[in-house]
């Protein structure tokens, strides 16, 4: 049996897969033990798509933790994070 409660936020699941979808991952992202890998494919496409209607450009080197600030710095500047 493994123990679950000190585990990162699955970046790759679904909204329907987490108990509250509408609540953000409760962990910071400097806290991720997996933080420092690269992003993720879904990170990469929706950052793309944040970049381009931002007119903004985004390093393709990011890690998951990068990825995820950019993600939050650029839907709290586009209006699509909020409820």
């Amino acid at each position: 049996m493994s123990d679950t409660a000190n585990e990162e936020p699955d970046t790759n699941a679904t909204l329907g897969d987490r108990a509250d979808a509408s609540e953000p991952a409760s962990k910071p992202v400097d806290e991720w033990v997996t933080g420092d890998e690269p992003m993720t494919a879904a990170q990469t496409s929706y950052l793309g798509t944040l970049a381009r209607e931002a007119g903004e450009e985004v390093p393709a080197d990011l890690t998951k933790a990068q990825a995820s600030e950019t993600i939050n710095r650029l839907q709290a500047q586009s209006g699509r994070g909020a409820s």
